[in-house]
């Protein structure tokens, strides 16, 4: 991406926008970055356990809210809302790209065997279909294995990060053992991964937001 260029983040979460100003500062130089935070997508979403089509033209409106602020390039940062940020790119004029693609396209060129870990099934089911669907994409054949953290989130909730620690680093130990590389479906278990003994990490661990970063640092 440009020097003098805007990028235009929305969020489902206010704890992710100083992790890409941090992400965007190193990676981004010369690109002006603004942020759209609305944590009642997500929270509609877990409550709903689903993406409904009320939430989804929302996002479709924060994604044109975006363009019209100005954005030369969007990115919506969470991956439970992945197929309204598709929705909204035939109506937009700017590129609009989902937080997880980078990610997901990374994991299909290092490995076959593909793991992908998650604490909300919101989140689990969308970023394993965009995984599946961009395999085709890439004319690759791969074996997906989709592990969800059942109580993590829940914990991490209610004020026990340890517990939904621990949690994430056994489920990331076990699907070690079965993979090729294995995929953060939420940015809020990267943390994890710095835990983790060098014999559990043989694998490659994947977060989406350094992904997703980068991919932009390398496009025009």
């Amino acid at each position: 991406m440009q020097k003098d260029k805007t990028l235009g983040l929305i969020h489902t979460s206010a704890t992710l926008v100083p992790i890409f100003q941090k992400l965007c500062e190193e990676h981004l130089p010369g690109v002006k970055v603004f942020n759209i935070v609305d944590d009642s997508l997500i929270k509609d979403v877990i409550n709903k356990g689903k993406l409904t089509q009320q939430t989804a033209r929302r996002v479709v409106d924060y994604v044109g809210s975006a363009e019209t602020a100005g954005a030369d390039q969007i990115m919506v940062t969470c991956s439970s809302i992945g197929a309204a940020v598709e929705a909204s790119e035939a109506l937009t004029q700017v590129p609009v790209i989902r937080v997880d693609q980078p990610m997901a396209d990374l994991a299909i060129k290092t490995g076959k065997k593909i793991g992908v870990v998650a604490t909300l099934p919101t989140t689990l089911e969308p970023t394993s279909d965009l995984v599946e669907r961009r395999a085709k994409v890439l004319g690759k054949k791969i074996e997906l294995t989709a592990k969800l953290c059942e109580g993590a989130f829940e914990a991490l909730m209610g004020g026990d990060p340890e517990k939904h620690d621990q949690m994430v680093a056994e489920a990331l130990k076990a699907l070690s053992k079965e993979v090729d590389v294995i995929l953060l479906a939420q940015a809020s278990m990267a943390r994890v991964v710095e835990t983790l003994d060098e014999e559990d990490k043989k694998v490659p661990i994947v977060a989406s937001p350094p992904e997703a970063v980068k991919y932009l640092a390398s496009i025009q």
